[in-house]
């Protein structure tokens, strides 16, 4: 009866051990995905920043090709799509 007791808690000791080690190992990936999340909305806003100024270029310049300027915009909101889907994943 002793011995089945001292296995068992030799047994649960061991268990918290591993739940104690993948609960480090997942606070370290939680913190590098923190991190990650707060760089990519660094890269959306500065992304955002931007194509207001694109477009506020745009409008003072008036006629002449756009087309240059529109494959810009539209790779930039591309980028920013991206970022936002690896934000939300």
């Amino acid at each position: 009866m002793l011995e089945d007791i001292r296995l068992d808690i030799e047994k649960l000791i061991a268990l918290y051990e591993a739940v104690k080690a993948e609960n480090a190992v997942l606070r370290g990936e939680l913190r590098k995905s923190s991190e990650a999340a707060e760089n990519y909305k660094g890269k959306v806003s500065e992304l955002e920043q931007q194509i207001s100024t694109l477009t506020l270029a745009g409008a003072f310049t008036g006629g002449g090709d756009n087309s240059a300027a529109k494959e810009k915009i539209d790779k930039l909101i591309k980028e920013i799509g991206k970022c936002i889907s690896l934000l939300e994943g």
